[in-house]
Parts: C-alpha cells; sequence; structure tokens
C-alpha cells in the first residue's frame, strides 16, 4: 500500500509539473475601459492645456508690440517666433533631458537623462501620461520662460544676441533649475513647492530680463541727466489688450494643466479650484494696480491695470492649488501693487524694462513663492529658499552671458541704428507699410 502510494505521488508530481511546463504563460490583466478611458481623457486634457501654454506666445508678443515703438514691431514679433522654434529644437535634444535626468539624480543639482523623448509606452491602467503629451507641456513651458525676457531688452538688442540668449536659456538654465523641483531635484527633497511655476518659469524670466536690461542700459532718451525719466509710450495698446486676455485665455492651460490630470474625484474638484483662483487673482490684479496707480498718478493707467492683471496670474501659480478663494484675492491685489512700486522702483534706478517684465514676473514671481507659505501652509524655510535661489540662478547666470557678448562687441546695436528702429536696421523690413512712422518715432 506504501509502496503504491508513492508510486501515485511520483505519477501526480510528474503530472503537475508536465502542465506547468506546457501551460501558456498568464496573461496581464486587460485593462478595465474605465481605466482606458481615464487614461485618454487626461492624455487629452493634457494636450490641450499645452495648446494653449503655446497660444500664450502670441499674447506675449502682442503685449510686447503694443508696448514699445512701431518701428520695433517686426524685430519683437521675430523675437517672439524664435523663442518658440529654437527652444522648442533645443529643448528637445538637451533640456528635456536636464530637466528630467531619471531617479538616479533624485535629490541633486544636476543630471541628464540623454537627448530627445522615450518612446516607452506608458502603463494605462496605472494612469500614467504619454511621454510625448508631457514633452508637448513641458516645452510650452521653456518657450515662456525665454520669451519673458524679450520685452525687457526690446529696442536696442541685437538679433542675433537675442537668439543665442534665447538657445542658453531654453537649453540649460530653465532646465536645470527646473530640474530641482519638477525633476525631483534638491528643491523636492527640501519640500519647496511651486505649483506652476511662479519661480521656476517666471521668475526665473523676470530676473533673467532685469540683467538684460541693465548691461544693456536704457534706450536712447529714456532717462535725462537728472535722472528723472521721459514717457516712452507704446505705439498700439489695442494690441498690448489683446495680448493680456490671450494671456489670461492660456494661464487655464498653465494653472490648471499642471494638475496633468482631470479624471478622478480629486483631480477634477482640484483643476475647478485651480482655476476659480487663478480668475480671482488676476482680476484682484488689475483692479488693486488700477485703484493704486490712479491715487498715485491721479489718473486711470490702461498700462498699469494691464499689468496688474498678469502680475496677478504671475503671484497665484505658485500656489493656486493650496490656498483658498478668498486668499487668492489677497494674493492678486498684493501682486497689483508690487507691480506697480516696481515699475516705479527701475524708474529710480535708471533701468529701463519697457513692458515690466522684471515688475510683473520676477517681483512678483517672488511673491507667489512666499504666499504658499502664508496662505497655503508650506513650509517656511523652504518656500523662502526656493524664492531666492531660483530668482539668484536665472539673474547670475544671464548676467554672466550678457556681460559676455557685450564684450564680444555684438550685444546692443549701433545708436544710429536704434534711432532709425529695429525693424530696418536689423530685418530690412517694416511692419506698418504706407506709414511714416520710421521717420517720425
Amino acid at each position: 500500500m506504501k509502496s503504491f502510494l508513492s508510486k501515485s505521488g511520483a505519477i501526480a508530481a510528474g503530472l503537475l509539473l508536465a502542465a506547468a511546463t506546457f501551460s501558456p504563460p498568464i496573461q496581464a490583466a486587460t485593462p478595465t475601459p474605465d481605466a482606458v478611458n481615464a487614461f485618454a481623457i487626461d492624455n487629452f486634457f493634457l494636450f490641450i492645456c499645452a495648446v494653449l501654454v503655446l497660444f500664450m506666445q502670441a499674447g506675449f508678443a502682442l503685449v510686447e508690440t503694443g508696448l514699445n515703438s512701431a518701428k520695433n514691431a517686426v524685430n519683437i514679433l521675430f523675437k517672439n517666433l524664435m523663442d518658440m522654434a529654437i527652444g522648442g529644437i533645443i529643448y528637445y535634444f538637451v533640456g528635456y533631458g536636464l530637466m528630467y535626468p531619471g531617479e538616479a539624480f533624485s535629490g541633486g543639482f544636476f543630471g541628464f537623462g540623454g537627448p530627445g523623448i522615450s518612446t516607452a509606452m506608458p502603463e494605462i491602467a496605472g494612469g500614467t501620461l504619454y511621454p510625448a503629451v508631457d514633452f508637448l507641456f513641458q516645452v510650452a513651458f521653456a518657450a515662456t520662460a525665454a520669451t519673458i525676457v524679450s520685452g525687457a531688452v526690446a529696442g536696442r538688442m541685437q538679433f542675433r544676441a537675442y537668439l543665442i540668449y534665447s538657445a542658453v536659456i531654453s537649453a540649460v538654465v530653465y532646465p536645470i533649475s527646473g530640474f530641482w523641483l519638477w525633476g525631483g531635484g534638491w528643491l523636492k527633497a527640501l519640500g519647496f513647492h511651486d505649483f506652476a511655476g511662479s519661480l521656476l518659469v517666471h521668475a526665473l524670466g523676470g530676473f533673467a530680463g532685469l540683467a538684460g536690461a541693465i548691461v544693456l542700459g536704457p534706450r536712447i532718451g529714456r532717462f535725462n541727466e537728472d535722472g528723472t525719466p521721459n514717457a516712452m509710450p507704446g505705439h498700439n495698446l489695442a494690441l498690448s489688450t489683446l495680448g493680456v486676455f490671450i494671456l489670461l485665455i492660456g494661464w487655464y492651460g498653465f494653472n490648471p494643466g499642471s494638475q496633468l490630470a482631470i479624471v478622478g474625484g480629486d483631480n477634477t474638484a482640484a483643476v475647478m479650484k485651480i482655476a476659480v483662483n487663478t480668475t480671482l487673482a488676476a482680476c484682484a490684479g488689475a483692479v488693486v494696480a488700477m485703484i493704486f496707480a490712479w491715487g498715485l498718478f491721479k489718473k486711470p493707467d490702461l498700462t498699469m491695470a494691464l499689468n496688474g492683471m498678469l502680475a496677478g496670474l504671475v503671484a497665484i501659480t505658485a500656489n493656486c492649488d493650496v490656498v483658498s478663494y478668498n486668499a487668492s484675492l489677497i494674493i492678486g491685489a498684493v501682486g497689483g501693487i508690487l507691480v506697480v512700486l516696481g515699475i516705479m522702483l527701475l524708474d529710480k534706478l535708471r533701468i529701463d524694462d519697457p513692458v515690466g517684465a522684471w515688475p510683473v514676473h520676477g517681483l512678483n514671481g517672488i511673491w507667489g513663492g512666499v504666499a504658499a507659505w502664508i496662505f497655503g501652509g508650506q513650509p517656511m524655510v523652504a518656500q523662502l529658499v526656493g524664492s531666492l535661489v531660483v530668482p539668484f540662478w536665472g539673474f547670475v547666470t544671464m548676467m554672466v552671458l550678457f556681460l559676455i557678448l557685450k564684450a564680444m562687441g555684438i550685444l546692443r546695436v549701433h545708436k544710429d541704428e536704434e534711432m532709425k528702429g529695429l525693424d530696418i536696421s536689423e530685418h530690412e523690413e517694416e511692419a506698418y507699410y504706407g506709414f511714416d512712422i520710421y521717420t517720425t518715432q
């Protein structure tokens, strides 16, 4: 009997082994229709947000063009186009890999994950994103950071020097500081919070623009010998106003899109909250800037209100996911005051920033990071460190670059060329054919 049982056990074991050997492998669980739909919706949501952020390039171009002389319109539009074109290519080959080098560089200061975009297919059931749509969203942010500087250096910078600047900030400067937080670097480990880029995008660009304005010096006629400023009004405030509305619309891709998903109760609620906070801060910034400037200058000033709306948008960008609706009104209102004071400060310092890029993006970018601590409960030390280090990085690196370009003699156009206008001297093109603007402005 014992022998029979032993033989039976051996036979059973052999049959089990054979079944295990010749059975087909267990297939991975097929994603449910709900998971597939959620994946598709989240990716499409981010794609639309990326398009909205790219549309902001048109807004920046119109704001800057309208706030400057008509004789520089072609030059300004050309710069904004190249910010996107050059930036998109160089961010693909270099910047994206610097900004997202991978987990091996987690908590560090620098890393490189290689050129291009990963072709790996994401796990649909996990709700992740296609690498391609993530790249589209991130390259739109890189273009925004680059184009902020254009307004600060308008009217007197050589076109070739600007192209060099645009390539450097898109390839190296923005991606490295972006890695510090969004790529998992040392600011992420410190606990710094910048949801959609008050610091990483706007303050970086604003302080880079400040460096450029300082090294270039003011436009001819901007300041008198005693230091008093002369107004140099823009040629078309209709363009600037349209540009601000386009930027407002684009910001609904910038901020809500940074949630990176919309499916699911938590994500949907977060996206809606972020959108409302963005709206309230923008409105408060415009109203308060109008009232504050009105009290100071005894007249309502459209350009101050326009910059006030942009200031409110910049200020809310770091904290729109963690502050209340009422707090967003306060954040935007403070932004409206800061932008007016910032413009006045530049005049006192004889720094020529034709569109107010530093008050709008630099000063209010810092305020956005600090407000995430005051109103959003983020760690004080982390917020203060990040709100100082990122602008400092942008200012110092770009100051070095602009000084090098100046030493090479390719930074600023000649006096005669500036007086003639960059459209003719740099491009031999006119934005407004048939009008005598090139001799009267």
